[in-house]
């Protein structure tokens, strides 16, 4: 998708399930090197080394999802805010995001009240 659409950003929030053994010690480490080859090697299930700093940023992002009501993976928030739970193709994907841009660039439509 990120070669078909330039226009497309996606921020990855490391969220370690309870369900997955070692996620969380796995989350951690990759945030520390923030690396992407770990995350790859981690979805691939390899083994990537213990984690060598604190990494906050893990218990902030699970204590967000939570907030959210977010209980699994993978989940994407939207520009406008909604929460799509699951994963999707590319194509629905990319159709979803070209959807939510257009319904938050289009105008307000004013509504006058009849005095």
């Amino acid at each position: 998708m990120v070669e078909k659409r330039k226009d497309i950003a996606f921020y990855l929030k490391l969220f370690p399930l309870k369900m997955h053994p070692g996620s969380y010690e796995r989350a951690k480490e990759i945030e520390c090197k923030r690396s992407l080859a770990l995350l790859e090697d981690s979805f691939n299930g390899k083994p990537i080394p213990k984690p060598e700093c604190a990494a906050p940023e893990i218990d902030q992002n699970i204590k967000l999802g939570q907030q959210l009501g977010i209980t699994g993976t993978p989940t994407i928030i939207l520009p406008d805010g909604k929460i799509l739970a699951g994963y999707r193709p590319a194509a629905e994907l990319i159709k979803i995001l070209d959807e939510n841009a257009k319904n938050r660039l289009s105008p307000v439509k004013k509504v006058s009240r009849k005095r």
